[in-house]
This record gives C-alpha cells, structure tokens and sequence, in this order.
C-alpha cells in the first residue's frame, strides 16, 4: 500500500482519493475499509492503531484524507493532527486533510483537533453515504460541519465566548457588514447554495464571499471560520 509517484484515476479518468485510516480498534478500521472498498473514487493506502503510526503512514503513503479517530494510545487524534499540519510538517499543499471522528462524549476533543487544523468531525455513527460525501468533500478542499453537532460542541463553550451585546473584535472589523453576514450562516452550517437562498444571492457570490472572508482572517476552510465566529460571538449557541 505504499504512495506512486503518479496519480491514480478510477473510473471517467477521475482522480483517485487516498484514505488513510487511523483507529486502535482494529474492528473499526476492518469496518470502515470494508465499507470504503467499493466505493467509486476512493482507495484505502494505509491503516494505523496510534498517533505515532498515522505520522509515519502518512509519510510513507501519502494518502490524501486521514480518518482520524481522537482517543487514541501514545499520540492523541489532536496531537497527530498538530504535527500532521503543524509549521515544521512541509509545504502547506502536500498536507492531507484531516477529518475527525468523534462520539457523544469526546466532544473537548474533536473541537481542539477542529482548532489544530482539521477540516472536520462527524460522528462515529455516521451513515456510510455521508462519511464518503464527507471525504469526497474534505479531498476537494471543503469542511464538514455538521450544524447539530457544531451546535451541541459550542454549547459547551459558550460561558467562555464574549457577551452578544460586545462590540464587533477587531478580528472582524476587516470584514463587510455583508461579509460579516455570511460568515454568520457559516457558522449555523449551511451551504453556499443555502446562505444563497437566505440572502437572495446567486451562489457564485456567495462563495466569492466565502473566499473574501477566508482570506482576510486568514483562515485555511469553513470549520476554522465556524470556531472563529463562535470565539468571537459573532455567533452565539442556540438551546440544544
């Protein structure tokens, strides 16, 4: 299962989506490459029990999606996504993306790898169909956030998040009043086509806006978006 130099193309000439798997329960890993086998589009390159060996799997295999579980023994799922993704890891293109799987009670975690760099989390009981959207989506250069689950983590942090009644962070004073808008329906999980609806915009200038505010916070995708307009109170946790 080790990386060629070329790229691998499945059916229609369509790229190839390298999976890396990173779970200690083996019959986790058995289970989701089982499911992942005859997917159209992806291939499995690797597997790996701890943190330590998802870092040197993801040298040697170069997979393009790291499945990353979060408790995990020798190296936690954030620690790995830190070095994975950190300064000292190489050129910013060459890092695969990382997609987090978290359960009910691991909540702290799956938000400090969203924090670390990860381009989303899903639940471990997921429907086989979402979590290949997911990695589909995350390959491409997209963030999976669930709303019900961004919602239920942020909850959990809302005594720490400033005052609704605060003034605008000079984090977001670079932003449009517009712009400060989208970044609002962001953060509640909808899609480009959906803030399109919302605001009677067509969906190419909603992701023109998308971009705009990307670039001048200075964030990588929607899931670092999401946390920022959550620490910042732009958006505030609704009731569960």
């Amino acid at each position: 299962m080790s990386a060629t130099s070329s790229v691998v193309r499945g059916p229609y000439n369509q790229p190839v989506t390298r999976v890396l798997l990173v779970d200690d329960h083996e019959l986790v890993r058995q289970g989701v490459a089982a499911m992942l086998l005859n997917a159209d589009g992806i291939e499995v390159v690797g597997e790996a029990r701890t943190g330590r060996e998802a870092i040197e799997a993801t040298r040697r295999d170069l997979p393009d999606v790291v499945l990353m579980d979060v408790r995990m023994p020798v190296l936690d799922g954030v620690e790995t996504t830190r070095r994975l993704l950190g300064d000292g890891a190489g050129p910013t293109d060459a890092h695969p993306k990382i997609l987090i799987l978290t359960t009910f009670d691991l909540d702290e975690y799956a938000f400090a790898a969203i924090k670390a760099g990860a381009s989303g989390f899903l639940l471990k009981d997921v429907p086989p169909t979402e979590l290949l959207s997911a990695i589909r989506a995350v390959h491409c250069g997209d963030a999976v956030v669930a709303p019900s689950t961004t919602r239920r983590l942020l909850d959990r942090f809302a005594p720490m998040l400033p005052s609704s009644g605060a003034p605008t962070p000079p984090t977001l004073s670079a932003l449009t009043e517009r712009e400060r808008e989208v970044l609002g329906l962001v953060a509640q999980g909808l899609s480009n086509s959906e803030i399109a609806a919302r605001l009677v915009l067509s969906e190419a200038t909603v992701k023109t806006h998308v971009g705009r505010i990307l670039m001048k916070l200075e964030l990588r995708d929607r899931v670092q978006a999401v946390v920022l307009a959550y620490e910042t109170g732009l958006v505030r946790p609704g009731p569960r």
